[in-house]
């Protein structure tokens, strides 16, 4: 049974509120789900076991921490044979800016959200990722202008 099948309405009351504040004490998420802390308490261990949650971090805002620029970067590789695709998607996991990475479909087979300080940072970055990897066939890049809305909330509805 898919997961989100096996969540009732307590079980998105509370992912509601720990996507907004995971820090919010499971007395006050219960009562506001009318749910005792201890039930809280269960369906959060639960919901962790099972993957639902899947990580409680804290969301940093780059440019406060020395990372003011946010590029989106389209890569085009020249084989999609599932050892060399396994390949990139190790070496992009590996690289502490690139913040997430999707493989798609389309004209570029991977998108790419990477931070940096610096332009410099960037182009040795590119040197490192794209230009010394033989089957990187082009990347193309955009700069975020203004980070107009960021979020990993996902709809609960």
């Amino acid at each position: 049974m898919p997961a989100s099948q096996s969540l009732d309405s307590f079980d998105r009351a509370i992912l509601a509120i720990l996507q907004k504040d995971n820090t919010t004490p499971q007395r006050v998420i219960g009562e506001a789900v009318n749910l005792s802390a201890p039930a809280v308490q269960r369906r959060i261990k639960r919901m962790e076991e099972t993957g639902i949650i899947r990580a409680n971090v804290v969301l940093v805002d780059p440019a406060k921490v020395g990372h003011p620029i946010t590029l989106f970067v389209e890569v085009e590789v020249e084989s999609e044979r599932a050892e060399l695709i396994d390949a990139a998607k190790r070496s992009f996991v590996a690289v502490p800016e690139v913040q997430q990475c999707y493989y798609v479909t389309g004209d570029a087979d991977f998108i790419l959200v990477v931070t940096v300080a610096t332009m410099a940072d960037y182009e040795a970055l590119t040197r490192r990722l794209f230009f010394e990897n033989n089957n990187v066939k082009r990347f193309r890049t955009f700069v975020a202008m203004d980070r107009v809305k960021v979020g990993l909330e996902v709809p609960l509805g």
